[in-house]
């Protein structure tokens, strides 16, 4: 699997064909591929665009929904997610990304059950396919209308319960970079781990989800991302930018330095060594 992704979300005004013109003559080697632009596009077709260009499908985003809080009946959300890992196995993808569905009005019991059972019904499904599920948990400031995982400890320790290689998660740098507990805790999260998101942000996470240009903000990457190679991860690192700076900038420009950017960080040595997964502690929100 190619390293260095750059998701379509980042390129938010660009259509689908422009995202995988401009991606591969920028160098990267995938594409985090957006359903909504992939399926105005045309979702044959366009995973033969993929191909033509030379690019890997690092992540196809996303499908869930479970607990109700899109709209959908949890039949309707299984039978959506059901397609998405068609469509990620037709496309060859590392990962199809998962959002549980929001708490809303619900118990938390409640709404792990309704993971679970959606997971039970999907799951066999992925394996069959060799589509990788991978769960985003999200901080709570920012994601808790997406996902009721809004703490690392509880989406890895759910993960963990299903014992398969094809149930993992998403670590998005935006939600949890800053954390310093994260960095005593990679021997233990990068095992679970399918895709890495990164993303630079100003500001700790809120609600808009204001992110800006990598190496711009105060997410610590160039620390993180030597880190996480050093603990053993080899998937993808897949660049999501999103937010007004992000919208409004050069897309061409911005695909060039974030790729500069991930490139020198891949290619230095990390300032701390990963200790073992008894030294960890827990991984909450902070």
């Amino acid at each position: 699997m190619g390293r260095s992704a750059m998701s379509e979300m980042t390129t938010f005004r660009w259509s689908f064909d422009q995202d995988i013109e401009h991606f591969a003559a920028a160098g990267y080697s995938a594409v985090g591929v957006w359903r909504q632009k992939l399926s105005d596009y045309g979702e044959e077709k366009g995973v033969e665009l993929i191909a033509e260009h030379g690019l890997e499908v690092s992540s196809l985003c996303w499908a869930g929904g479970f607990t109700g809080s899109e709209g959908w009946s949890h039949e309707e959300a299984i039978s959506d997610a059901r397609q998405a890992i068609e469509l990620a196995a037709a496309a060859r993808a590392h990962c199809l990304v998962v959002h549980s569905g929001a708490r809303g009005l619900h118990t938390q019991n409640h709404v792990r059950r309704l993971l679970h059972q959606a997971i039970d019904a999907l799951l066999p499904v992925a394996e069959s396919l060799h589509v990788t599920l991978a769960l985003e948990p999200m901080h709570p400031a920012a994601g808790a209308k997406w996902t009721f995982l809004n703490d690392l400890d509880d989406a890895l320790h759910f993960s963990e319960f299903y014992r398969s290689k094809y149930l993992r998660l998403v670590l998005d740098c935006y939600d949890w970079g800053r954390a310093e507990v994260i960095h005593d805790r990679l021997a233990q999260l990068v095992p679970q781990l399918a895709l890495v998101q990164l993303a630079d942000g100003k500001d700790a996470p809120c609600g808009d989800r204001n992110r800006c240009p990598l190496g711009t903000g105060t997410v610590p990457l160039a620390r993180l991302v030597p880190q996480l190679i050093e603990a053993g991860y080899a998937g993808p690192f897949e660049v999501e930018l999103l937010g007004e700076e992000i919208e409004s900038s050069d897309y061409k420009q911005l695909l060039k330095d974030s790729l500069r950017q991930l490139n020198g960080w891949m290619h230095s040595k990390s300032r701390k060594t990963v200790p073992s997964r008894a030294g960890a502690e827990r991984l909450g929100a902070e």
